[in-house]
């Protein structure tokens, strides 16, 4: 989940404070114009939510959530976003799913990539979702409207909890989806994180794991409005530190990956980026 994708590129500190609930800052979006026809499909057609109902519904939950945690990615309406369905794996994953392998979304949010793939077939029963934030767990069922149907598994986690309630997915995941996470940590928190991820997964060639992340086209490490330190990849850094993940579990991945404008950077709206930031697409297949 991401709470901070600040870079601290503006001078005006007012403006790019995280924590504030004041929806003048950069990165609340007060309204909803359009959303895509696949958000609309799963929220219509999942949710059942009338039609005209859909867009109000969302900004309603937004809002709630925002005073709550009035992160970056609440304001902006991250948490529609559908991002695993885009990824080349997806047919891949979804035909496996309902074949019998789990998933694990981690860093949720609200979990509407779980839903994407229920909607599209997957059983609901193999699907997992962990977020540090319980309360985006809940809200994701006020959202998707699907308290009494859906049954996939929700937990309250910290990655870093060796001996937390991750504990008992270890060495089960045949997928895990990490969306907007990693980059929330310096390079050597997202490499104990990839180490994390690991663990969780079956021990075996095929398991991928996959997702996106705030990225950079020259790698390094920045600081947070928040004060954290955090680390933006471009490729070459994000493959080399997979190369050191699988030296340090005893396993080799292969990275797939690419870099574009999403995230709303090729829109130039987003005043706190530099230039250089982009958005990393990643797709991590265990090879041996």
């Amino acid at each position: 989940m991401s709470s901070t994708e600040i870079n601290g590129s503006s001078t005006d500190t007012t403006q790019f404070r995280l924590g504030t609930r004041d929806k003048s800052v950069g990165w609340y979006t007060p309204t909803l114009e359009n959303i895509t026809e696949v958000q609309r499909d799963v929220l219509e057609n999942y949710s059942h939510l009338a039609p005209d109902r859909v867009i109000p519904h969302i900004l309603e939950v937004r809002d709630r959530a925002w005073e709550i945690h009035p992160y970056p990615c609440i304001g902006q309406l991250r948490f529609i976003d559908l991002t695993i369905s885009r990824s080349p794996s997806y047919p891949i994953i979804l035909q496996r799913l309902k074949e019998g392998a789990s998933l694990l979304d981690l860093g949720c949010c609200f979990a509407q990539d779980l839903r994407k793939l229920v909607h599209d077939g997957a059983p609901s029963e193999n699907l997992w979702g962990a977020e540090l934030k319980g309360d985006f767990l809940e809200l994701g069922y006020e959202l998707f409207r699907d308290r009494e149907t859906l049954h996939a598994h929700f937990i309250e986690a910290d990655i870093f909890d060796a001996e937390g309630p991750l504990k008992q997915l270890e060495r089960k995941m045949d997928f895990v989806q990490i969306g907007h996470f990693l980059h929330l940590f310096d390079l050597e928190g997202q490499t104990k994180a990839s180490e994390r991820i690991v663990a969780l997964m079956k021990p075996e060639k095929g398991v991928l794991i996959l997702g996106q992340q705030l990225g950079s086209l020259e790698a390094g490490p920045i600081d947070s409005r928040s004060g954290s330190k955090m680390y933006k990849h471009n490729i070459e850094s994000f493959e080399k530190m997979w190369k050191e993940v699988g030296k340090k579990t005893g396993s080799e991945w292969k990275v797939s990956a690419s870099m574009d404008t999403g995230l709303g950077i090729g829109e130039n709206k987003r005043t706190w980026d530099d230039p250089k930031s982009r958005r990393l697409v990643f797709e991590v297949e265990r090879i041996s």
